[in-house]
């Protein structure tokens, strides 16, 4: 497989807080601001996750707890770009 290309962001995106629905091979994204207002909610197949999180500031994660939601958590923590996960 070649390389993978991250959807674009803006670089003035400001989340502190993301939810990441995480599924066989779809995850789906929301993110916000300090104020709740939505600055992300889009698709990103499971290959552009790791991709598209290292070029998100530093945020809180939450992830829909299911049977590799741990394994996500530690993948996204060891970017060093997640602030935190907490799996619901």
């Amino acid at each position: 497989m070649g390389a993978v290309k991250a959807p674009t962001i803006q670089r003035s995106y400001s989340c502190k807080r993301i939810g990441l629905d995480i599924a066989k091979s779809l995850f789906q994204v929301h993110g916000v601001d300090a104020a709740g207002q939505v600055l992300i909610r889009r698709q990103l197949k499971r290959r552009a996750v790791l991709a598209f999180f290292q070029k998100l500031p530093v945020c809180l994660v939450g992830i829909k707890a299911c049977a590799s939601s741990h394994y996500w958590s530690r993948e996204l923590q060891a970017l060093g770009r997640v602030r935190g996960t907490e799996v619901y």
